[in-house]
């Protein structure tokens, strides 16, 4: 398995928002701070979405692999 665009974007932005979020704690600033919140959440929601894409093409990978071994099989999944 690999690493695809969803992954990296999204644990991005899911860092800027943590630093975002801390910097609103520190400063006081309740705007900053939940924008921060808001963004570090897309930004995991976005990575587990890419985690997801990246399991599902492993099993039909491997389910592609499987049907190769198996006679009889001429049906690929993809």
């Amino acid at each position: 398995m690999g690493i695809n665009k969803d992954q990296v974007e999204g644990r991005v932005k899911e860092g800027v928002g943590k630093a975002q979020e801390a910097a609103g704690r520190v400063t006081g600033n309740q705007t900053q701070e939940a924008k921060g919140a808001i963004r570090k959440n897309v930004g995991a929601a976005q990575a587990k979405v890419g985690d997801v894409t990246e399991k599902v093409k492993g099993s039909l990978e491997d389910a592609e692999k499987e049907a190769e071994r198996s006679p009889g099989t001429t049906t690929k999944l993809s």
